[in-house]
């Protein structure tokens, strides 16, 4: 890797982080200076700013090898670019299922739109961080806009009592990170994740064992896995739906990004030490995501520990240490977040002003209230499920078969086992909606043709994906090469 001097030529790959910092300001000046009719103009604005960031990262942002910049602070690679693209559609396709939800309930306002650019832009912060200190400014710069849109509802209670559950963990979460990078940082000398990676080669001390275990926990808390987990499912169900739907889909991106720099680029040769780590609590997710799913009558706390239980799975592909489970986890991690941003659209479109429709009850007999809905919901939770041929399976198959190679023959039992667990509790899902009849006087679906519409072709990725999952494999395996 070269760490050239910064020009104008060669900060072209920091270009997305550049604009979209200049964009969050425009698009708040903006909403501020146009009053009432900011509510109309701010959305549409998001979504212009969103797809100039998806130019500028396909035009400038692609490179062949890693090139460092700003002291190699900032690292971009074809990982960064798959990522950032990722990022970007991602935080759109949530933006526009949210826009009839946000409207309904007069939530339809700047700050919320200001928040979510700057999550996105703590995002590529995390994406591209080469040093320690860039990975602390990502985590923080997401983690506070997160607080913030959890409690944007004010007028609900249970939101601003998630929000400062998310908050005070938050708080305690990124202190053990800042704690773990003190300690390597005083033991090696260097917040660059490459140097770093270079004087830990050798038996680790206890000072260094100490600090990847703070690392690690930090990590964990991020990805929501066991034991740190406490706040994924108030947080799930307490706040605004289309703040889950962003919560639980965009920020997965930047922990996978996150231990993918932090673990495997500045930690690599501790790989024994942290894999243990990881591997209990990748173990613990899975057991207890996918069992406590099982008693959930609330559709969003179910897909709460059913995220948990997938993170679980994410992070098995650490635990084998190669290549190969690398690649797997960061499928695992697209997939999951089709899926996830399917089945949250679903209960976007069927909830209405003074009627969240997150209540298991809610679905039965969904087909003969709106035919197509249910069966997006059907594709998506049998997808979830790992039920061929949709994109779960692979997913689950690739977690499996990187195990394999790594001679991990146990975690591949335990693996398939929860699998089964967790097929029971997605199948549940689909019985209410084909199976039972309709309970109470529940409200009419709007059509809102053009979320429909987004939301079929999110179904069909996750068909498509699973019928022909070779070009996204193709793809995981070139950027981590």
């Amino acid at each position: 890797m070269n760490v050239p001097l910064l020009t104008l030529a060669n900060l072209a790959p920091a270009l997305p982080e550049i604009y979209l910092t200049a964009a969050i300001c425009m698009v708040l000046l903006v909403d501020v200076f146009l009053g009432k009719a900011a509510s109309r103009v701010t959305p549409t604005l998001t979504l212009l700013v969103l797809v100039i960031a998806a130019s500028l990262i396909l035009g400038f942002s692609q490179v062949q090898s890693p090139v460092l910049l700003f002291s190699g602070m900032y690292i971009a690679d074809p990982l960064a670019t798959l990522l950032k693209l990722l990022s970007v559609l991602v935080v759109a396709i949530t933006l526009l299922y949210s826009r009839h939800y946000l409207e309904a309930r007069g939530l339809i306002k700047g700050e919320y739109y200001v928040l979510t650019l700057t999550a996105l832009l703590g995002i590529f912060v995390i994406i591209s961080a080469g040093s320690l200190l860039t990975l602390y400014m990502g985590v923080e710069l997401l983690s506070l806009s997160l607080y913030a849109l959890v409690a944007f509802d004010r007028d609900s209670g249970i939101s601003s009592e998630s929000a400062i559950k998310y908050f005070v963990l938050g708080a305690i979460a990124s202190g053990c990170l800042l704690y773990g990078m003190s300690l390597i940082y005083g033991l090696t000398g260097s917040l660059l994740l490459s140097e770093i990676n270079i004087a830990l080669h050798g038996a680790p001390s206890l000072g260094i064992i100490m600090g990847v275990v703070f690392l690690v926990v930090g990590v964990a808390f991020k990805f929501g896995a066991v034991p740190f987990h406490m706040w994924v499912p108030d947080v799930y169900q307490g706040a605004p739906t289309s703040v889950t739907l962003l919560v639980a889909s965009a920020p997965k991106i930047a922990s996978f990004a996150l231990a993918y720099r932090l673990l495997v680029g500045g930690l690599g040769h501790l790989a024994e030490t942290w894999t243990q780590m990881i591997g209990i609590v990748a173990v613990l997710s899975m057991v207890v995501g996918n069992v406590a799913a099982i008693a959930q009558t609330n559709l969003k706390r179910m897909l709460a520990y059913s995220a948990i239980g997938n993170v679980g799975f994410i992070l098995l592909g650490f635990v084998s240490g190669t290549v190969q489970g690398y690649e797997a986890a960061l499928y695992y991690t697209i997939a999951y977040i089709l899926m996830t941003l399917g089945s949250f659209g679903v209960i976007l479109l069927v909830s209405r002003a003074g009627f969240e429709a997150d209540e298991l009850e809610h679905y039965k007999g969904l087909h003969t209230r709106d035919p197509t809905l249910a069966l997006i919901m059907m594709i998506l939770m049998f997808s979830t499920a790992g039920i061929p041929p949709f994109i779960g399976f692979w997913a689950k198959l690739q977690i499996f078969q990187a195990l394999w190679g790594s001679g991990q023959l146990t975690l591949v039992v335990i693996g398939a086992a929860v699998s089964v667990i967790g097929v029971f509790y997605y199948l549940r899902v689909v019985k209410l909606i084909y199976f039972d009849s309709p309970s109470g006087d529940l409200p009419a679906i709007d059509s809102h043709m053009g979320t429909r519409f987004a939301l079929a072709l999110n179904s069909f990725a996750v068909v498509g994906l699973g019928i022909f999952p070779q070009p996204l494999f193709v793809i995981c395996d070139q950027v981590l090469r």
